[in-house]
């Protein structure tokens, strides 16, 4: 009878308690170091050990260390949390172990992406990292020939400087396209591409688009910005196509990651991310069409002609889907098929001789860099 009673007793001390953490192991199967690598979990995988977590009150833990990683909750613009990410550092071959668990984070995480729409000056949407600037054009634009391209601005500093530039620029006549110390805009964008835009590429053609008709922020920092923008009048040929691209950007990173559909009377075209040439440059490219990416460097200058180094941009086309690419209508592009209805995944971005990269070969090793971890993400296990 006493066993009974044990065996009961024990079934009720194992009913009782409550799991109050998970244990996530990753690892680092390459031989390339893996700096500020954002890690993504689906929230329902936390939500199905911890299910009465609070949003609010949630820490991630170095198991060995104790120390506490900085955590963003991703909501994707809708009203209950899709995904956590965080940042880790591995070296080549190690793993870590960390506890994710309820509590209250020890101290605010300091942002390190922004965006925003900017109706002051002529409907931009502009975002940023702690490493560069991008932005695209707006409605307001619609009389001065806009395009659906990238523009690329130079910054050399970890501060979000967005909001600075431009209420500097608008209220106080100090340009952003001069370098006051900070960084600045010197990149021409025009009716082209720009910095990775992506445009159909249909009759050997490259049908740049217009300014963007709506914009919507998802997600806004710490680690992530995510936002969307919509095109609904992208002439190609005769037809009119549509557009949906959602782009996000993560704290560290020199290229964003862009989820593009389009939309019309077609089933299968190709389309393609370009690299706008400035005439002015021939430039300094390097392409891998095996790696998926196109790279290329060309000099900076201010528009008060004062020359800033050298400005760099790059394409990434991941999972083999890059076919071609080819030197067009002033542009480097990187083409790949795409079938209606599918979401194509790409990345773009740039960065500055001032701030990370002396020399057009360690931009072609970053983006080379890039390329290959998309191939080989680090491996979770939950234990």
């Amino acid at each position: 009878m006493k066993n009974w009673v044990i065996i009961i007793l024990s079934i009720v001390t194992l009913a009782s308690c409550k799991v109050n953490r998970i244990t996530v192991e990753l690892s680092n199967p390459s031989d390339v170091a893996r700096e500020k690598t954002t890690v993504e979990m689906a929230w329902a995988d936390i939500v199905a050990k911890l299910p009465a977590v609070d949003v609010s009150k949630i820490v991630i833990v170095n198991a060995q260390s104790g120390d506490e990683l900085a955590h963003q909750v991703i909501y994707l613009g809708e009203q209950t949390p899709q995904m956590l990410i965080f940042q880790v550092t591995l070296a080549p071959k190690e793993s870590v172990e960390l506890l994710i668990k309820e509590g209250t984070p020890k101290q605010q995480v300091v942002a390190k992406t922004f965006g925003r729409f900017i109706p002051e000056r002529k409907d931009d949407f502009a975002w940023e990292n702690d490493r560069v600037v991008f932005r695209m054009y707006g409605p307001a634009l619609a009389n001065e020939n806009p395009s659906n391209g990238v523009d690329l601005w130079l910054k050399k500093t970890e501060k979000l400087i967005v909001d600075q530039f431009y209420h500097d620029d608008l209220n106080n006549g100090k340009s952003y396209h001069v370098d006051h110390g900070e960084g600045l805009d010197c990149y021409k964008v025009g009716h082209a591409l720009g910095a990775g835009g992506i445009a159909p590429f249909v009759n050997d053609t490259l049908w740049v688009g217009n300014h963007y008709a709506t914009q919507k922020v998802l997600d806004n920092g710490p680690l992530r910005t995510t936002f969307r923008l919509t095109y609904d009048n992208l002439p190609v040929g005769k037809k009119i196509y549509s557009e949906e691209i959602v782009i996000s950007i993560d704290a560290g990173s020199q290229l964003n990651k862009a989820v593009v559909s389009f939309d019309g009377d077609f089933t299968d075209i190709k389309v393609a991310a370009g690299i706008f040439l400035h005439q002015e440059d021939p430039g300094n490219a390097k392409t891998d069409i095996a790696g998926g990416y196109n790279a290329f460097g060309e000099i900076a200058t201010s528009d008060a002609g004062v020359p800033a180094g050298r400005n760099y941009v790059a394409t990434v086309i991941p999972d083999g889907k890059m076919t071609g690419n080819l030197k067009q209508q002033d542009h480097l592009l990187a083409v790949a098929p795409y079938k209606k209805g599918d979401k194509f995944t790409y990345y773009f971005g740039g960065g500055w001789s001032q701030w990370g990269f002396p020399t057009d070969e360690a931009w072609f090793d970053y983006v080379a860099a890039f390329a290959a971890q998309l191939k080989n993400p680090l491996k979770m296990t939950v234990k």
